[in-house]
């Protein structure tokens, strides 16, 4: 595992990156590449050992410090209100659209790692989740994949711009995406040709975060398993 650094295309500096190369059997040659996108509580240690795991499926994982504008090296838990406040802090000073321009960066870095065929595919969680399915609209991103996202339901107008496949997990019980938004979003993405959505029964926001508070060990087996399956069949 390294850090990387990343040009920002606005040139106002660099960010860094965790980078988890390829390992397992399946990293024999030339590989695909995962853009994994952060929750609200940074390049965190969870966020790292899903990026390991991602790695040993045979793809490289990039891994963009979205906060680094704000505070570099944002490394944070569920566990304490103190955190909690501190994440919540920095995802209402956070800008979505420079974080746009910032994976789109990272896209393009990764399409020239060492080692890569090229292909790329973006993951992301809560916050990320989100920024995933923005990038499905405004970027070339091979595969964009996003877990229990917040607010999709005001990307509605943006779904005409998906021309590459966007698998979308949602939590039956998310208490940041509530029924009427969740139906909402179903029913507008329901005869999208690119769009597949999963909702998980009785399972709450980061049910897949390993190590959370709401970790839900059988959305989550189900939702990774699909997620194993997209990448590979994209990448």
């Amino acid at each position: 595992m390294s850090t990387i650094q990343i040009t920002a295309t606005d040139g106002t500096g660099t960010f860094a990156a965790y980078h988890a190369p390829a390992t397992g059997t399946h990293a024999n040659g030339d590989v695909g590449a995962v853009v994994l996108i952060q929750e609200i509580f940074g390049v965190s240690a969870s966020l790292r050992q899903i990026a390991d795991e991602v790695a040993s499926l045979g793809y490289h994982v990039i891994v963009p410090d979205l906060f680094w504008r704000q505070e570099p090296g944002i490394d944070l838990s569920d566990k304490t209100k103190e955190e909690w406040d501190k994440a919540f802090a920095l995802l209402n000073g956070f800008d979505q659209d420079k974080g746009i321009e910032d994976l789109k960066a990272t896209l393009a870095l990764a399409r020239t790692l060492p080692g890569t065929t090229g292909k790329v595919a973006t993951m992301g969680y809560c916050l990320g989740g989100r920024l995933a399915f923005m990038m499905a609209t405004r970027s070339d991103a091979d595969l964009n994949i996003s877990y229990y996202g917040v607010g999709l339901d005001g990307l509605i107008p943006e779904l005409g711009h998906i021309t590459k496949p966007l698998l979308v997990h949602i939590a039956e019980n998310d208490t940041f995406f509530g029924a009427d938004a969740r139906t909402t979003l179903l029913e507008a993405t329901k005869s999208h040709a690119h769009i597949e959505t999963h909702v998980y029964p009785n399972a709450d926001h980061a049910f897949a975060r390993s190590g959370g508070t709401h970790w839900d060990t059988r959305s989550a087996w189900i939702a990774n398993g699909l997620s194993a399956a997209a990448l590979a069949a994209a990448l």
